[in-house]
């Protein structure tokens, strides 16, 4: 996330022995089956809630009715990704629970793996392309089990739902970033209807106010749409749009409140409940700087329209949430981190103009997800740092934190995959990743979301959104590039952080590779790279190719046909990140869109299609999924004879499509388009 926009936001990079095909993990974790199901491209874990039982039965309590608050904002996260999805879910489901045909036959497994991947991705089109689902599944059997299902059950629209599933020309990509098109008219999204990009763009510039010290983020709760030929914002809150979904979260919000640890996470919750009732975007910065200033309550949560990747133009937040609480004793790398961001500011490469003068509130700590929502579910984030606002991150600090049990939980489930024998260039670099790879990737994390967000100033005057289409992919290589640059610092042995001056090369070994060669195998062929975070791994990792060719910094080395990654000096690397480093914040901080957009389409966007059917073919053999995301945790309220609630209890037994269906039918809050 970072729920890194923040994610949501962020997403930090995971650790290339993420990926497993299988992960029943011995020793520390017992018998506890991490694998729960593999379809597709996907495969979906379990995770552990560490210490659930050692919070107090008020801080349980309050998990539970905060976790409820989280699941029920669910369908406004698939109608935010297609104005269709809500109605081809319901349709879908009806069909796959009523069949009592051939469950072994090809149209019914098509018609399950359909049904899995629109669940992960809440939508019909990819999590992480963007590109639509082609079902495997005919018309005709889809239309000859629609006709059996009871007549409340088929929707009006039937023949329009047809035309979304099947025609690969209609919808076809959920968020378009092709430099040159009309990426709103283009994109299938649900935030605009019936506006254009430049209708789009006309109508936030002529709100925003460049004086503005503590400007709102435009569109951060809205859909645009143009009604009697005048564009206008409908507003997500209770009473305006999403108001079903919101009147009940605002509901749950509010008996949260009543087991809050304390006075200042009780005002943090009702300040957003004020948001969410009035939809003012005033109201949400309050509640932004009330939940970074507090920093003494174990519990936490993000409940929002957050992250905006899902908008093409990078305005319009995603429902999400994350229930968490800290993990006391992992939290300490991430204190001395944030103890020390005056430091790392100080003694970072950029131009001094662009730096802030005095960092400010940098809170960090390891946190225990206790609950994943919206889109931060199935598929997550690593990583948070919040709040988005630069105003409120220079005035009053921001808020970042490393999800350990989500980290953990991959690191566990790649166990003996296979992927270092295939893609690492020697065993001494293989062992040296299963040293050091683990810590170095959680303290790329920290350091991204700790100190990459949260560093840097724009300079007066500069338009937040002046990057517009690039923006959230500059923003994480802005925020990875200060995470490697001081990876490979000193000062991270001094802080007794790290245990010996070569482990950072675990790291940098693991981003180079993946940014040119391994993140290629989520990606179709003849496609280009187009999620923002992959765009960032791609960005830096060819650009410091390119300038380390005369000194021979990086080799793409051929053996036995085969492509490895070998660098050959890593201090000249790190001088390269460095370089990458201080132009990228050169150009947030004055707003230079076209040298951001130069940047990104000479580095980031194209494939090699020989080295990306290597790839392709080398990730073949191993079985490997390219995705990974999670069931949730079952929370279950114990009541006394009164029928209040006296504790919660925790289970970890639900598998991956029984747990959907029930969050379809016990979280329902929004109608299906039937029109």
């Amino acid at each position: 996330m970072s729920l890194t926009k923040f994610i949501f936001p962020a997403m930090a990079a995971l650790a290339i022995t993420s990926c497993a095909s299988k992960a029943t993990t011995e020793g520390n974790d017992g018998d506890f089956d991490y694998t729960v199901d593999r379809f597709a491209d996907v495969e979906v874990l379990r995770y552990k809630v560490p210490d659930f039982d050692k919070l107090t039965p008020q801080q349980r309590i309050l998990v539970y009715y905060l976790t409820e608050a989280a699941l029920t904002g669910r369908d406004m996260i698939w109608d935010q990704n297609g104005k269709y999805n809500l109605a081809i879910r319901d349709l879908i489901e009806n069909v796959y629970q009523a069949y009592d045909g051939d469950r072994e036959s090809a149209d019914f497994k098509g018609l399950e793996t359909y049904l899995k991947q629109i669940e992960f991705a809440n939508g019909i089109h990819h999590h992480y392309s963007m590109d639509k689902f082609q079902p495997t599944f005919s018309r005709e059997f889809l239309a000859e089990n629609v006709a059996k299902l009871p007549a409340d059950q088929q929707p009006g629209n039937i023949e329009t739902i047809y035309e979304v599933i099947f025609n690969p020309s209609v919808m076809p990509k959920r968020v378009n970033q092709a430099e040159g098109q009309d990426l709103i008219a283009t994109s299938a999204n649900n935030l605009y209807d019936g506006v254009s990009q430049a209708e789009v763009e006309n109508f936030y510039n002529a709100l925003k106010d460049t004086t503005d010290a503590t400007p709102v983020s435009w569109g951060l709760n809205t859909r645009l749409v143009k009604e009697d030929d005048k564009v206008i914002e409908q507003t997500y809150k209770a009473g305006g749009l999403y108001s079903e979904s919101i009147t009940k979260i605002v509901d749950l919000l509010g008996k949260a409140a009543g087991y809050a640890e304390n006075d200042t996470q009780r005002d943090v919750i009702n300040k957003l409940i004020k948001y969410y009732t009035t939809g003012d975007l005033k109201e949400f910065d309050n509640y932004s700087i009330a939940w970074v200033e507090d920093t003494k309550s174990r519990v936490d949560f993000i409940n929002g329209f957050i992250e905006s990747y899902g908008d093409p133009l990078g305005m319009t937040g995603a429902f999400e949430s994350i229930v968490n609480f800290k993990n006391e004793d992992a939290s300490h790398r991430t204190e001395v981190i944030s103890g020390n961001a005056e430091w790392f500011e100080q003694n970072s490469p950029v131009d001094p103009r662009f730096r802030k003068d005095k960092v400010k509130g940098v809170s960090a700590k390891v946190i225990t997800a206790a609950i994943l929502a919206g889109d931060a579910y199935p598929a997550t984030p690593i990583g948070i740092n919040l709040p988005n606002a630069n105003w409120i991150r220079a005035a009053h600090g921001s808020k970042s934190v490393t999800i350990e049990n989500i980290t953990q939980a991959y690191d566990e489930a790649s166990h003996g995959n296979g992927f270092n024998e295939e893609f690492v260039i020697d065993k001494e670099t293989s062992d040296l990743l299963d040293k050091y790879l683990f810590i170095t990737d959680n303290l790329h994390t920290d350091l991204h979301e700790c100190l990459g967000h949260a560093s840097g100033r724009l300079l007066p005057g500069v338009d937040p959104d002046a990057l517009k289409a690039h923006g959230s992919t500059l923003e994480e290589t802005r925020a990875d590039l200060f995470a490697l640059y001081y990876l490979a610092d000193p000062k991270l042995l001094e802080l007794g952080l790290l245990d010996n001056p070569e482990a950072y090369k675990a790291e940098y070994y693991k981003f180079i590779l993946n940014g040119l060669m391994t993140q290629l195998m989520r990606i179709e062929p003849g496609k280009d790279v187009e999620e923002a975070h992959m765009r960032n791994r791609q960005l830096i990792s060819a650009w410091v190719y390119e300038k380390g060719k005369a000194d021979n910094v990086i080799e793409m080395v051929k053996r036995d046909g085969k492509t490895y990654i070998k660098i050959n000096d890593y201090e000249k690397l790190r001088g390269l990140f460095g370089e990458l480093l201080a132009e990228i914040q050169r150009i947030k901080s004055e707003g230079d869109y076209e040298a951001g957009r130069d940047l990104v389409e000479k580095y980031a966007v194209k494939v090699d299609p020989d080295l990306h059917k290597e790839v392709l073919d080398r990730y073949a053999k191993l079985n490997i999924a390219p995705y990974k995301g999670f069931v949730n945790p079952v929370y279950t309220p114990v009541t006394d004879k009164n029928g209040n609630i006296t504790d919660v209890t925790i289970s970890y037994e639900e598998d991956y499509l029984p747990q959907v269906l029930r969050y379809s039918k016990q979280y329902r809050t929004l109608p299906s388009l039937t029109k």
